[in-house]
């Protein structure tokens, strides 16, 4: 084992022993609290950010790659907990002594700042750090900037009160939903991924697409996008699903830069994909304080669109390039493969029933996460029974249970997982199952250290903004700059969330956009979740943009391709995702926000045909490669059809109709020649 993996990066079954049992417990920290709430929500929030800095410190070095000197990683690490410790134990006192900090406050207010700044660098670089460090030194120092940034200044003792005691820093909202339904979703999808459910997706994939024009690029697009369903992170579906469909596309020609950019674009769709989606729509869910499902709702047309246009795009191209699939006999059968692993669609779809049911977040990942224990366990048991007959019973039984789970209280419910455990033991190969359990356990821990830290962290922005109202102040600027010209508002919040994205991931690029720039959104008429997904769609597309482009890169090493490359690949494959948020600003009905079927019905056909001749335009051919002035009129149909203006709709309707027309009457004179 390298030293590098002595970190995160590597697999649990090669994790140090001690870490290994920090990450356990972590998760069972988790779901204890989650299932019977011995708790207050502050002291959850502490000791979450508290098992977060033991597992950074102990696993990620300060510096380079080499192994992190392991007695101050646990000295750091147990400081953090001690934060949390220090909250727990003197809870009622912090409150009844609230902005009145004692020195003992004092200093674990500073400790838990500092290393919460430290963690996050560790843990994804210097960016986010800095940006959130200028707010800081805004609120100690802003009082003495001129005109409207200035503030009325507040001491030291006020901003680490503000930070690191109370729910407005550190332990904000992200945190807090970070702790309770982020973690669950990731322990779900650990979970499932540990049982097999990427090879389900893969091979079902395959089996579809895989003989067809394009067909391994064509396996990428639905692969990521059905992975989409239980990871909700874009970059973690590079890495995984990018193994294999990567060198897939490569080998039946597609270029390396194409590879990478339909891998990196599709992945990143995940985290807009409904039902789970990613950790930002459960705190938007959260921040704009209406139910989760009312977000995925609004996310199901723009994602559809989104996998569609790079599903049309990888097409033209695989026509382009004369690219074939694999033969028929080598690709794997689909429904083989969903008859082989169907039991672990069980959880999923009962989870999606519950979401979408009107149930919590927070409820239906605990019934979720429950319920994936009992089939991975109880399958394991099913399976080895010899009978047919009895193993028939067994899934019956095991499907009334399943059905009727979250009717039954949740003590009956962990009873059943400890006598499915106690019977797994004993069967053969069962102790494998219960170990895959323990490493699924471990994994969710480690997907959530990245994200539990930013939510963390960007507490200082929120913390700092709500102290100071700099949010306001901000909007007023967005708002006097686009008082007449809500397209320039749109376009000045769009360059804020991609220039951000450069050194930030998604989670606190949302954040802190949607604190500064939705609220000015909001007041120029644009309804409220529009104008959030308005943010979370842009800071998920500053990842495909260069020169950052973090998905681009992660690709890279796998593609064997520069980064930037990809990007630009990658910009020109994902058009819809720069399309669609600005269609749905001026026609909400394409997040479902209007009231009539009718609108939605019409802005989605004009969105299809903009994104399908935009396609043709920016891969260069549709039934045949398209001229220079085909293209300009291509562009010009489906830049009219966008723009929500006066007669822009019947302009763009009778460009879109002489385009295809002209097009297809070309393409058919040129078969008829070379006949």
């Amino acid at each position: 084992m390298s030293e590098h993996h002595e970190g995160l990066s590597a697999s649990p079954s090669s994790w140090p022993k001690a870490l290994f049992a920090v990450a356990l417990l972590f998760s069972i920290f988790q779901i204890v609290t989650a299932a019977f709430h011995p708790v207050s929500t502050q002291v959850l929030r502490a000791v979450h950010v508290g098992f977060l800095l033991l597992v950074v410190f102990i696993s990620i070095p300060a510096f380079g790659s080499k192994r992190p000197f392991q007695p101050l990683g646990w000295l750091l690490g147990l400081a953090g907990m001690a934060t949390a410790a220090y909250q727990w134990y003197f809870e009622a006192d912090l409150i009844q002594r609230s902005g009145d900090l004692t020195s003992s406050d004092m200093v674990i207010g500073l400790v838990l700042i500092v290393l919460v700044f430290e963690a996050a660098r560790r843990v994804m670089g210097i960016a986010l750090p800095i940006i959130c460090a200028l707010f800081l030194v805004y609120g100690l120092f802003g009082q003495y900037l001129p005109g409207d940034l200035m503030h009325r200044g507040y001491a030291l003792d006020q901003l680490v009160n503000q930070l690191s005691f109370g729910t407005e820093g550190l332990y904000g909202t992200p945190t807090y939903v970070s702790a309770t339904y982020i973690f669950l979703f990731i322990l779900f999808g650990a979970f499932l991924e540990q049982a097999g459910m990427i090879k389900l997706f893969t091979d079902f994939a395959m089996g579809l697409f895989g003989h067809k024009v394009g067909g391994p690029a064509k396996v990428s697009v639905v692969s990521s996008a059905l992975m989409g369903t239980i990871t909700g992170s874009g970059v973690a579906n590079v890495v995984t699903t990018g193994q294999f469909t990567i060198p897939l596309m490569k080998r039946f020609g597609y270029r390396a830069g194409f590879a990478g950019g339909v891998e990196a674009t599709s992945s990143m769709g995940s985290q807009i994909m409904p039902p789970i989606m990613g950790a930002v729509a459960f705190i938007m869910a959260e921040t704009i304080n209406v139910p989760f499902y009312e977000v995925a709702k609004a996310a199901l047309i723009p994602a559809l669109l989104y996998f569609g246009s790079v599903f049309w795009m990888v097409h033209l191209e695989a026509k382009r390039a004369n690219l074939v699939g694999l033969p028929k006999d080598e690709c794997p059968n689909p429904w083989k493969s969903v008859r082989e692993r169907w039991f672990l669609l069980i959880p999923l779809a009962i989870l999606i029933y519950l979401l979408f049911s009107g149930r919590t977040p927070l409820f239906s990942g605990t019934v979720g996460l429950a319920l994936t224990a009992i089939v991975i366990i109880g399958s394991a048991i099913i399976l080895r029974v010899s009978s047919k007959a009895m193993r028939f019973a067994f899934w019956i039984a095991l499907g009334v249970l399943c059905a009727g789970f979250f009717q039954l209280g949740i003590g009956v419910v962990f009873g059943v997982i400890a006598a499915l455990v106690a019977v797994c033991w004993f069967v053969k190969g069962g102790r494998e199952t219960l170990t895959l359990c323990l490493h699924a356990l471990v994994e969710g821990a480690r997907h959530a250290v990245p994200v539990g830290i930013a939510c963390a962290l960007v507490g200082v922005i929120i913390g700092v903004v709500s102290l100071t109202g700099v949010a306001s102040t901000f909007a007023g600027y967005i708002l006097a700059i686009g008082q007449d010209n809500l397209f320039l508002s749109l376009v000045l919040t769009m360059l804020t969330c991609l220039v951000l994205g450069m050194g930030i991931p998604t989670i606190p690029n949302y954040i802190i956009t949607s604190s500064i720039a939705a609220p000015a959104l909001l007041d120029l008429g644009v309804p409220l979740i529009v104008s959030h997904m308005f943010v979370f769609y842009f800071g998920i597309m500053a990842d495909l943009t260069p020169p950052v482009a973090l998905a681009c890169f992660a690709a890279a090493p796998i593609a064997k391709e520069k980064g930037l490359k990809i990007s630009l690949w990658a910009i020109r494959i994902a058009v819809a995702g720069f399309i669609v948020p600005y269609m749905a600003v001026y026609s909400p009905g394409l997040m479902l926000q209007g009231d009539s079927l009718l609108a939605t019905a019409y802005v989605v056909l004009k969105a299809v045909l903009a994104i399908g001749i935009w396609g043709a335009v920016f891969t260069g051919y549709l039934q045949r490669s398209l001229s220079w002035w085909e293209r300009i009129l291509g562009f010009a149909a489906g830049a009219a059809l966008i723009i929500a203006a006066p007669i822009t709709d019947e302009i763009g309707f009778a460009l879109a109709a002489l385009f295809l027309v002209q097009h297809f009457w070309r393409a058919r004179r040129a078969s008829l020649a070379a006949a």
